[in-house]
């Protein structure tokens, strides 16, 4: 699908730039990604459609303005969030990008660990976002475990019983999970999370520095993101290596990997559904 003239004129017009051209990217299941050649140089751009993603590109501009602002770890700077008669669209830097080796994955470890430890007095955010196609609230919650269920697992669930994905007995596992979800971990203080952190969510730069993309951020607990990273796999061992060694784990929290995967897993069973839902049963009865 070739990139419109109307963003081509915005984006000329609002950067004082001269467009030279496009070349796709392999984009998703919501969005269309293109490299924009400029006589300024590349841009990263994604689009989709209006209206059914309003808002999405405005959470994740401000996901990234927020990751960025605590000088902890990198994101592509955001250049430009507008939209036209029929598409919303996101300008980002553009990062040459290279494979991850030993050194950067000790690198993105130890940053996600400096960016865990900026705290808030809640869980949760002042704004909402999305997490996928799917829109997220943050409702601020003074603990963990009644922010993960009434903002994280409930929602999602209800969702999959709509879509006909999910029945009643799960509805009624999760319930038991509810009971007893406080004995299942510690509290933490809040930190501030990614909140979508898989492999794909990150790219390590060609300047050695890695960076954060496509956030879901809220403040959460800091083991949410970590069990993520093990979800489709992408992490080298250095990565955990490093992170505990900056900003160590509690015990066993490998044990506690499926718990939080719980989240991540529903919003798929919710887009995509197929084996996910086997995936979130299994690791649903672990805890119940």
């Amino acid at each position: 699908m070739p990139i419109s003239r109307a963003l081509v004129k915005i984006v000329e017009e609002r950067l004082a730039l001269k467009f030279k051209g496009f070349e796709p990217i392999g984009g998703g299941s919501i969005n269309s990604t293109y490299s924009l050649l400029t006589d300024k140089g590349r841009y990263f751009v994604k689009t989709n459609s209006k209206p059914r993603f309003k808002g999405m590109f405005e959470a994740e501009a401000r996901g990234l303005h927020l990751i960025a602002d605590t000088q902890t770890i990198a994101t592509p700077e955001v250049v430009l969030q507008d939209e036209t008669d029929s598409e919303y669209f996101l300008l980002l830097e553009w990062i040459d990008t290279k494979r991850p080796d030993k050194k950067t994955s000790q690198l993105l470890g130890t940053e996600l660990a400096a960016m865990h430890r900026l705290s808030s007095l809640t869980f949760g955010l002042d704004h909402d976002n999305y997490m996928g196609s799917l829109n997220q609230s943050n409702k601020q919650h003074n603990t963990w475990g009644d922010f993960f269920i009434n903002k994280r697992l409930i929602p999602m669930v209800k969702l999959g019983v709509d879509l006909q994905m999910l029945d009643q007995t799960d509805v009624k596992h999760f319930d038991t999970l509810y009971k007893h979800l406080p004995e299942l971990f510690d509290e933490e203080p809040p930190a501030l999370i990614h909140g979508d952190l898989w492999g794909g969510n990150y790219i390590m730069g060609a300047n050695n520095k890695p960076y954060l993309i496509d956030p879901a951020v809220s403040y959460g607990h800091r083991e949410f993101d970590m069990a993520m990273t093990t979800l489709f796999g992408g992490f080298a061992n250095e990565f955990y290596i490093s992170y505990n060694e900056a900003y160590p784990l509690a015990k066993n929290w490998q044990q506690r990997i499926d718990l939080w995967n719980l989240y991540p897993l529903l919003v798929h069973v919710n887009i995509f559904g197929g084996s996910y839902v086997g995936q979130t049963r299994d690791a649903l009865r672990q805890f119940v």
